[in-house]
């Protein structure tokens, strides 16, 4: 049974982990990163040994690589790791066997959620989707998995590639469109507090229909062609924000099209 684990990473996935695995049944032996502040204060949140040096490596039954996806195969080629160990990196797009080959128990463990540094997050709501080296290890990093969250899922990469492709466009795309809905209001001379309401009414519609496109409002879904002309009038100056308007307009219009 995998209990004891070692964080690699002082991110903001390795904290909401380290945060996690504490408050769990499971060991958290050591947060190791190569920031010395930032990787002790997430060891102290987590009441638990923060180390940078490689040779104070502590001894565990998995090692979570959480890191930037473009560092896991350095960062896991570099850490005297014990072979025995299950070795596991956290990122979405990042095939297993981009873990050196010399960790026989490789294994991917990747939350399906955003984290922030500082943000809370209940874990046990979180899926987390795991893929392993070989079918021996799967029952064992599930279960590991298990005592984390309730919802687990085998996947390998090309569906882990779709899941984060999803995730880019539910939560990266649609922060970033509330920021610019923000913009417009700034230019305004308003404050963008006063989306808040319209934000968080948006979110808890979509989570509570069949699909978002059920709930879908505005000119677009209307084809409401006098209001767009309008509001194309008042991004006029601004190439971006009229090509993000028309392109996301019709792809509103095309989509209400498909499922009514």
């Amino acid at each position: 049974m995998i209990r004891s684990v070692v964080i690699i990473g002082s991110g903001n996935l390795a904290e909401a982990l380290a945060r996690a695995i504490a408050a769990s049944p499971l060991e958290l032996r050591q947060v190791f990163g190569r920031n010395r502040d930032r990787t002790a204060a997430v060891a102290a949140l987590a009441d638990t040994e923060g180390a940078s040096d490689p040779a104070r490596l502590a001894a565990a039954d998995i090692y979570l690589i959480a890191v930037s996806d473009a560092a896991v195969a350095e960062v896991a080629a570099a850490l005297p790791i014990d072979p025995r160990a299950v070795v596991a990196h956290t990122a979405g797009s990042v095939p297993v066997d981009a873990l050196p080959a010399r960790f026989p128990r490789r294994a991917v463990f990747y939350p399906f959620q955003t984290f922030t540094q500082g943000r809370a997050v209940d874990f046990s709501q979180i899926p987390i989707f795991v893929e392993t080296s070989s079918p021996a290890l799967r029952d064992e990093v599930e279960a590991f998995a298990r005592r984390l969250s309730r919802t687990v899922l085998y996947a390998d990469s090309a569906l882990r590639g779709q899941v984060h492709l999803a995730g880019v466009f539910a939560c990266n795309f649609a922060n970033h469109l509330f920021e610019l809905g923000g913009e417009v209001l700034r230019r305004a001379g308003v404050s963008a507090d006063l989306l808040r309401p319209l934000i968080a009414e948006t979110t808890a519609k979509a989570l509570d229909a069949a699909r978002p496109a059920a709930v879908q409002t505005g000119p677009a879904v209307r084809g409401d062609l006098p209001t767009q002309k309008r509001h194309l009038g008042l991004l006029a100056g601004d190439e971006r924000l009229c090509e993000l308007y028309r392109l996301i307009t019709q792809s509103i219009w095309e989509t209400s099209k498909r499922i009514s």
